[in-house]
């Protein structure tokens, strides 16, 4: 298991950017699958980006593809979310997440979370 902490969100007007970043603690990061997941109010937690342990294997959802990047680094046990061109519709709580499986996984199979950071973008 591992733990980890989320930060970078705010509120930022529609086209802007942020980076979002998780720290994780536990020796096991380094051969963890990292998601990105979000909640919007009234709504199921969803997918937004993952990537593989050794970062040679990126995913993200149709919404976002293009305009986010998710990346890592196992040396500094960080994964970041890059958030391009931003869209009202991209607010919610970012919850960042680790698997010990591997590949596109369901949300089901991630089984250490963080606590979630807020981010708003205002049209």
């Amino acid at each position: 298991q591992v733990q980890l902490v989320e930060s970078g969100g705010g509120l930022v007007q529609a086209g802007g950017s942020l980076r979002l970043s998780c720290a994780a603690s536990g020796r096991a990061f380094s051969s963890y699958t990292m998601g990105w997941f979000r909640q919007a109010p009234g709504k199921e937690r969803e997918f937004v980006a993952a990537i593989s342990w050794n970062s040679a294997s990126t995913y993200y959802a149709d919404s976002v593809k293009g305009r986010f990047t998710v990346s890592r680094d196992n040396a500094k046990n960080t994964v970041h979310l890059q958030m391009n061109s931003l869209k009202p519709e991209d607010t919610a709580v970012y919850y960042c997440a680790g698997s010990s499986g591997l590949g596109y996984l369901p949300i089901a199979d991630y089984h250490s979370w963080g606590q979630g950071t807020q981010v708003t973008v205002s049209s």
